[in-house]
């Protein structure tokens, strides 16, 4: 009696099944893209093995109940949500679970109106643009404002409950914002909860993992710190990182512009013609040293550079 061939899922003539090279490339970049954050990676990690498996079960002709898919994203300002979801409308679209693979990215604002009448056609503009991808609606917990009676915002909320469940194999929605204020959200919400099947939470960076993070950021406009910038930018990190208003990856971004401006400054004051490439690509302990956050003066209420 012949035995039937083992199907072959990735490409390479393997029996067992493993994730599409396009879809291990998305992840891979994922990994490149941010540093840290173990958890998220695993848990998108394991929604798309979940997505390969269901796309196998479906060819074999078994039993494969189309997954639900939107999501929540909680977490501190900078933590990477946005890029998260940019990357998961990539694997919806390769995998065959989204048909455009967009991500579009909104707030209460694009959502919801400020008389009668004017929410309504706003939201469904919105989830027609999204269609076929990702909507990502951030600091999503300001759609619902309980404490006042004539906001439109559950309008919204309830247009959106019902497009989510008739159309959820053509839209994923993803959640983010404040993780005690989402879960505030939810609780007022239970129709929006129940939808909701993957919820992820991304934790804070260490003060390592922001070092990493800004070394990233350089090498890829083709900066680097000197290595007293780089001790410069070890003691900033760790008094920024106490201060209010600490945005994550998004703080040290904004550092790092702003020390390149004065690196520019520094550079085309300099008496040194014709400036070296060494001189152009290294960011020194002065551009860092020369924020408001280094003042001892200062350190108390600056919550910016």
């Amino acid at each position: 009696m012949a035995t039937e061939e083992p199907r072959s899922y990735n490409g390479v003539g393997e029996s067992k099944p493993g994730l599409d090279a396009a879809v291990r490339e998305i992840l891979a970049r994922l990994d490149t893209e941010l540093v840290g954050l173990k958890p998220v990676k695993t848990r998108i990690r394991e929604i798309a093995a979940l997505l390969v498996i269901d796309r196998m079960r479906r060819e074999e002709g078994l039993i494969a109940e189309s997954p639900s898919l939107h999501m929540c994203f909680t977490g501190n300002p900078g933590t990477g949500k946005t890029t998260v979801a940019m990357r998961m409308a990539e694997i919806l679209r390769r995998l065959g679970y989204s048909r455009k693979g967009h991500l579009v990215t909104v707030t209460r604002d694009d959502l919801v109106g400020q008389y009668v009448g004017h929410t309504a056609p706003k939201t469904r503009e919105v989830l027609k643009r999204a269609m076929g991808g990702v909507l990502f609606i951030d600091e999503a917990y300001y759609l619902y404002r309980p404490e006042n009676e004539r906001d439109y915002g559950q309008e919204a909320i309830e247009i959106m409950l019902q497009i989510m469940e008739n159309n959820r194999e053509d839209l994923v929605v993803i959640l983010a914002g404040y993780k005690d204020r989402m879960d505030r959200f939810f609780q007022g919400n239970p129709g929006m909860k129940s939808r909701i099947t993957h919820h992820i939470d991304f934790p804070d960076y260490t003060a390592g993992e922001l070092m990493e993070i800004a070394k990233l950021m350089l090498a890829q406009q083709d900066y680097r710190l000197s290595p007293e910038g780089e001790n410069a930018l070890g003691q900033y990190i760790a008094r920024r990182m106490a201060q209010p208003n600490f945005a994550n990856a998004r703080s040290i971004r904004n550092a790092l512009e702003r020390a390149r401006l004065r690196q520019a400054a520094r550079l085309l004051a300099s008496s040194e013609r014709p400036l070296t490439r060494d001189a152009l690509m290294t960011l020194e302990a002065e551009e860092i040293m020369a924020s408001r956050v280094m003042d001892e003066s200062k350190t108390k209420t600056a919550e910016h550079d």
